[in-house]
């Protein structure tokens, strides 16, 4: 069960490292972290794709502070609750697929299926991979690999 430190609700990093409070929930953190990324992705859905990628890579290098600082704060290397990756990943996923409900929770399920099993590299980069770099690139690797299969099957059909 996630047990969510009061700090989440007092500290505006860890309130942002656990998903604006997503990640606080006791069971499932990162799957309502990566419901909680969707109605962002529908506002970032509207920008150009460059400013879209230029969103991710700050996202992502900001989530590698917020991680570590968060992480190294609670004394806990990646807390269940913390999911800024788990929206890094979602976003990453959903990168140039034009906004739908059905698109966003075909890319959630997606998405969550690549970070749950792990496949070859993202379970090997989340057991050896430290810090906030390490809490955030399997969520990427797990994007990556949702990205890529969404686009696929968007060019299938």
């Amino acid at each position: 069960m996630n047990r969510a430190p009061a700090s989440v609700w007092h500290r505006p990093s860890h309130f942002l490292a656990f998903g604006l409070g997503s990640g606080a929930v006791p069971f499932a953190p990162g799957t309502f972290g990566t419901l909680a990324a969707i109605p962002f992705y529908w506002l970032l859905s509207e920008l150009p794709l460059d400013w879209y990628w230029g969103v991710i890579v700050i996202a992502f290098l900001w989530g590698v502070w917020l991680c570590e600082k968060t992480s190294r704060d609670l004394g806990v290397h990646d807390h269940s609750g913390i999911v800024w990756d788990e929206f890094v990943g979602y976003w990453i996923t959903m990168a140039a697929v034009p906004f739908s409900w059905e698109a966003a929770l075909w890319g959630f399920v997606v998405f969550r299926v690549f970070d749950v099993i792990k496949p070859f590299p993202i379970r090997w980069a989340d057991r050896r991979v430290a810090g906030g770099f390490g809490i955030m690139i399997d969520d990427v690797l797990a994007g990556i690999y949702a990205w890529s299969l969404m686009h696929l099957w968007f060019w299938l059909h």
